[in-house]
C-alpha cells in the first residue's frame, strides 16, 4: 500500500534570508521590502527641507535678528564639557534665519484663529503644587509650581498698550539662584572693595513692573510670587547689601514730567531715569556735588522698542533727550553710541557739580540712558557691561582695581532671577583678587 506522502523538503524548510538587502529582491519574492514607503519618503523631504533651508538662507545672505533685550547666543565652546550641547541648542535658536517672521506668524495666527496671544514660553517640567490637607499650598506656591509646568510667556501684554517683560515675573518666581546667596555675593564685594582702600556704590534699577504697576493685567500668572519675591528683595538689597533705593526719585521725576520715567513698549527706563540715577551716584560719592545741577530738554528721539519684536512685531516710541550743565551754565553732557560691551572711558577737565574721583563702573543696558549724564558729571569714569564681567572677571578686576570708587549697576530682574554674572561667585572671586593686588 502506497504510504501517505509527506510534505518535501523544501516546503517544510523555512525560508532563509537572502545576502542582498531585501528593496533589491524581485517584488515577487516573498520577503521583498521597498526601501522607501511613500510614508517615509515624504518624512525625508520633510526633514530635508527643516534643514537644509536655513543653510540655504545663510548661503544666500539672510542673517538671523536680535529680537531679545541680549546679543545673539555664541557658538558655545567644545571644551565645554556638557555645558556644550546644552549651548547649543540656545545657540541653533537665535541663529535660525527669519525667525523674528516665524514669531509673528505664530503672533498671527494664535490671535486670529484662536483669539489669544500665543504663549511664546517654555515650559520647565515640573510637577504638580504638593497639595494637603494639613499643609495647603499658598497662592505664590501654587503660582511657582504652574509656571514650572507651563512655561511663562515671554511677554505680558498689559492695558492701554503697555508690554511688560516676562522674565521680571518669571526670574522673581523662579530664580536660577536664592536670593540669600544673590545678597551674599554683592556683600562679599562690597567688602572687598572697602578693604582694598576704595568706595563702593551699589544701585539697582527697578523692573518696568515694579514702578509701572497700574497697567499690569488684573489678573496673571505669577503675581503672587513675583511681588512677595519683589518685597523682600528690596528689603535685603537695601538694608543688607547698601543699594541706593532709586524708586522714591523715579516717582519723582515721573511726576514732574507727568508720566512714569519707562516706555510702554521698551524694557528699559527713559533719560530721566538714567538722570536719576546718575545723580544719586554722584550725590553717594561726593555729596553735595549735583546742587547746581541744570538739565534741559532738546530733541526727541524715535526709538526702537525692544518688547514687541518678541511678538515678532516693531514699534517704536519717542524719548527725549537732555543736555547736562553740572555747573548750571556750561554743557558738558554728550551721546555716547556704546554699549559698552569693552570698556568706555569718559573723562573731562575738573570743574563745579564733577564728580572727582575715578570711577569703574559694572552696569546693564538700563546705563544706555545714563551714559550722556556719566559723561556730563563725572571727572573720569570707565563703564563695562555686567557680561564682560562674566566673560573676562580678571580684565573687569583690573580696570576696577584702576579706580578710586567701584560702582555697579544691575536690573532688578537679573538679580531677583540670580542671572546677573557679578553676583557669580567664580566672577566676585576675580573680581576680588585684582582688587587685593592693587590696595589703595
Amino acid at each position: 500500500m502506497a504510504g501517505v506522502s509527506g510534505p518535501s523538503s523544501t516546503e517544510s524548510r523555512p525560508e532563509s534570508l537572502p545576502p542582498v538587502h531585501e528593496s533589491w529582491l524581485p517584488r515577487e519574492h516573498s520577503l521583498y521590502r521597498p526601501r522607501h514607503s511613500p510614508r517615509q519618503r515624504s518624512a525625508l523631504l520633510t526633514a530635508g527641507v527643516f534643514f537644509c533651508l536655513p543653510l540655504l538662507l545663510l548661503v544666500l545672505g539672510v542673517r538671523p535678528k536680535q529680537i531679545e533685550n541680549r546679543p545673539l547666543a555664541g557658538f558655545p565652546s567644545p571644551l565645554s564639557g556638557w555645558a556644550f550641547f546644552t549651548g547649543l541648542s540656545q545657540w541653533a535658536t537665535d541663529h535660525l534665519p527669519l525667525r523674528d517672521v516665524a514669531v509673528g506668524i505664530d503672533d498671527t495666527v494664535s490671535r486670529s484663529i484662536f483669539g489669544e496671544p500665543p504663549r511664546l514660553g517654555g515650559g520647565s517640567g515640573g510637577v504638580g503644587p504638593p497639595a494637603g490637607p494639613l499643609n495647603p499650598p499658598s497662592e505664590s506656591d501654587t503660582d511657582r509650581d504652574r509656571i514650572q509646568a507651563q512655561g511663562y510667556p515671554k511677554v505680558i501684554e498689559g492695558e492701554d498698550g503697555w508690554l511688560y517683560l516676562g522674565y521680571d515675573v518669571l526670574g522673581a518666581c523662579l530664580p536660577e539662584q536664592p536670593l540669600l546667596d544673590v545678597i551674599a555675593s554683592l556683600q562679599r564685594l562690597r567688602d572687598a572693595v572697602v578693604a582694598s582702600g576704595r568706595k563702593f556704590v551699589l544701585v539697582v534699577g527697578p523692573d518696568k513692573t515694579t514702578m509701572v504697576p497700574q497697567f499690569l493685567p488684573e489678573d496673571y500668572l505669577g503675581e503672587d510670587c513675583a511681588k512677595q519675591a519683589g518685597t523682600e528683595f528690596w528689603h535685603r538689597v537695601v538694608f543688607d547689601a547698601g543699594a541706593i533705593d532709586l524708586r522714591p526719585a523715579l516717582v519723582e521725576a515721573g511726576a514732574r514730567r507727568g508720566v512714569p520715567v519707562y516706555s510702554r513698549l521698551d524694557t528699559h527706563w527713559t533719560y530721566e531715569g538714567g538722570l536719576a540715577m546718575v545723580r544719586a551716584i554722584a550725590e553717594d560719592i561726593q555729596p553735595g556735588v549735583t546742587a547746581a545741577w541744570k538739565a534741559t530738554p532738546t530733541t526727541v528721539i524715535d526709538r526702537e522698542a525692544d518688547i514687541p519684536p518678541l511678538l515678532g512685531k516693531t514699534g517704536n516710541f519717542p524719548l527725549q533727550a537732555y543736555d547736562l550743565a553740572p555747573d548750571g551754565r556750561t554743557v558738558r553732557s554728550k551721546q555716547v553710541d556704546s554699549a559698552f560691551r569693552e570698556p568706555l572711558r569718559l573723562t573731562q577737565p575738573v570743574t563745579r557739580g564733577v564728580v572727582e574721583p575715578k570711577v569703574g563702573m559694572v552696569a546693564d543696558s538700563l546705563t544706555l540712558f545714563a551714559t550722556p549724564f556719566l559723561a556730563g558729571g563725572f571727572s573720569d569714569v570707565t563703564v563695562v557691561h555686567s557680561d564682560t564681567a562674566g566673560a573676562d572677571a580678571v580684565a573687569v578686576g583690573k580696570m576696577l582695581a584702576e579706580a578710586d570708587v567701584v560702582v555697579v549697576e544691575a536690573i532688578e530682574r537679573s538679580l531677583t532671577g540670580g542671572i546677573n554674572p557679578i553676583v557669580d561667585p567664580a566672577v566676585v572671586n576675580a573680581i576680588i583678587a585684582e582688587l587685593q593686588r592693587a590696595p589703595r
